[in-house]
């Protein structure tokens, strides 16, 4: 992996995870020393996440990561419905259905995941993360993928600040469960609406955990 990849993952990564709070400054000397690369790859990387939208430049004070606009939930969400939507569409009818079928033997014991003794649920996010691939690379439509991976970035930063419920994470196993069936049946209108209702309970989740911590 070249220095810069290497840099641009671990601030990304950082930042999504909430390591690097909004307001924080990535001195450029820092933050090449910690993350062992010399200068220039690290300014691809504060150069490609500035694209992301995840960091900004501010005179006198250098590259800050961005805060999350938290007034801006709803309309992201419409974006994100629309490509999902869209994606999950493509993904029934252009899918390889053996690997939709893996993964809905995965989700199928997904409650297994969200009872395991890990507060972070990480094999659970990981295969979410896994779905997402497999319906990216099936819709066969790399502009659609590229725009949907920028949206999901900002959902990924503003779903860490509402809390993991877990009676809804097993909802939203289950809504995933039935997207992959959808999927596996090549039934494009069935995939749209199951993600389009996953995204609704979704962001109305999120709402309601923003607004319980204001509060």
């Amino acid at each position: 992996m070249r220095a810069s990849e290497r840099a641009y993952s671990a601030l990304r990564e950082e930042i999504l995870d909430g390591q690097l709070e909004p307001g924080a400054v990535l001195a450029e000397v820092e933050q090449s020393t910690r993350l062992g690369v010399s200068r220039t790859p690290l300014r691809e990387a504060l150069a490609r996440l500035n694209t992301d939208g995840l960091v900004s430049s501010h005179s006198g004070r250098g590259v800050v990561v961005t805060d999350v606009d938290l007034g801006r939930i709803s309309e992201l969400f419409e974006v994100r419905g629309a490509l999902e939507e869209q994606a999950a569409r493509l993904a029934a009818r252009r899918r390889d259905p053996a690997v939709f079928e893996r993964l809905r033997d995965e989700f199928e014991r997904a409650h297994e995941l969200l009872d395991d003794d890990d507060p972070a649920r990480h094999d659970y996010y990981e295969l979410v993360a896994r779905l997402d691939a497999a319906i990216d690379e099936a819709t066969h439509n790399p502009l659609l993928v590229s725009t949907l991976a920028g949206v999901r970035t900002h959902v990924a930063r503003i779903r860490r600040l509402s809390h993991d419920d877990p009676e809804r994470l097993r909802e939203a196993a289950r809504e995933h469960l039935v997207i992959v069936d959808a999927i596996v049946d090549g039934s494009e209108s069935l995939a749209a609406h199951a993600t389009q209702v996953h995204l609704y309970r979704s962001l109305k989740n999120i709402l309601g955990s923003i607004e319980g911590n204001t509060l």
